[in-house]
């Protein structure tokens, strides 16, 4: 990829990860505080959510993590033992 497209890249990737913290920490620090008649309460899910996604998230992650690094021990002891044969 060219300087430009990578620019663009990291243009893009930024903004969604600006977007995403902004709207998360509105959810979580100021939805608390505002009546729940209010019209903002439409644009976020119910609070639950706000601990039940990263909590889901960060078990998925941990678990890709640990299973990609016992795909790697499981792989280089089969090469271990092919080579000590």
């Amino acid at each position: 990829m060219s300087q430009i497209q990578d620019k663009t890249v990291g243009a893009a990737l930024l903004a969604v990860g600006l977007f995403v913290f902004t709207y998360y920490s509105i959810w979580t620090l100021v939805m608390p505080f505002v009546d729940v008649g209010h019209a903002a309460h439409y644009l976020f899910p119910p609070q639950w959510y706000a601990i039940a996604i990263p909590v889901f998230l960060l078990v998925v992650g941990v678990t890709a993590v640990f299973g990609f690094l016992s795909f790697v021990m499981l792989k280089s002891g089969k090469k271990a033992a092919k080579k000590s044969t």
